[in-house]
């Protein structure tokens, strides 16, 4: 019998809290073989919509947050107020740089989703891959085999 509680409890967990969407919903369930597959299905599915809608706006986001910046930066000039000075290297940037080259793309489409939020991760991976044709499909192909691979330690536990 389908569960549908069960599924828009993983489908809305799946779209933000996806590192520990699974076991959510597996508290949630009553632990059948059905159940597994229902929150397989349903936080794979959240976090592939929320994935599509931030990869593919995050440009929008980028460029508000620019806008934003931007504002700040004149009013703060109209005012008569002195910004000090951003730096550039900063320890974060050099973190950033550092990951990009060493994990790459395929490190970057499995990590960010997952330990910075679908969201946030979807928007690192378009800001630092979203010219390669290849990063949208593994992001969603990352995101199937983590949940797959959850659902079936979910299952092994029980």
């Amino acid at each position: 019998m389908i569960n549908w509680g069960l599924i828009t409890f993983g489908f809305s967990m799946g779209t933000f809290k996806f590192l520990f969407a699974h076991w959510l919903a597996y508290a949630m369930a009553e632990a059948t073989v059905f159940d597994i597959v229902q929150i397989f299905i349903s936080t794979t599915a959240g976090a592939w919509v929320t994935m599509a809608i931030f990869y593919w706006s995050s440009e929008f986001f980028m460029k508000r947050a620019a806008k934003k910046r931007a504002l700040i930066r004149k009013k703060a000039i109209e005012d008569g107020v002195v910004l000090p000075h951003k730096k550039v290297f900063t320890k974060m940037n050099k973190l950033i740089v550092w990951i990009k080259m060493r994990i790459g793309i395929y490190g970057v489409t499995i990590l960010a989703p997952l330990f910075l939020s679908i969201p946030g991760g979807s928007i690192v991976c378009a800001k630092f891959f979203g010219d390669q044709k290849k990063t949208f499909p593994l992001m969603l192909m990352n995101t199937a085999i983590y949940s797959a691979l959850m659902c079936l330690w979910i299952y092994a536990t029980q």
